[in-house]
């Protein structure tokens, strides 16, 4: 008996809470809620996006220090090559 009362209390809540998630003002939070979240990936990727931009500028400057540099080194080695030479 105690079974079943539990199982009739279990289907009265579980209506219930259809009823409640269903409901005109339960829609109105939903569509706060993702209009909320959909401003916050927009934020979110403005973010990204600038973050990006800025690490392609840091990778490009890196690299054009890199090339300096194995340019710089490519020209002392062939200085010390031909003052060997001489």
């Amino acid at each position: 008996m105690k079974h079943i009362g539990l199982f009739a209390a279990g289907l009265l809540f579980g209506t219930a809470g259809l009823k409640i998630l269903t409901s005109k003002d339960a829609k109105k939070v939903y569509a706060h809620t993702t209009a909320a979240a959909l401003r916050a990936k927009d934020c979110i990727m403005h973010t990204v996006t600038s973050v990006c931009e800025g690490a392609d500028d840091i990778y490009a400057d890196a690299k054009a220090i890199n090339d300096r540099r194995a340019a710089e080194a490519e020209a002392e080695t062939i200085e010390d090559t031909s003052a060997q030479e001489a």
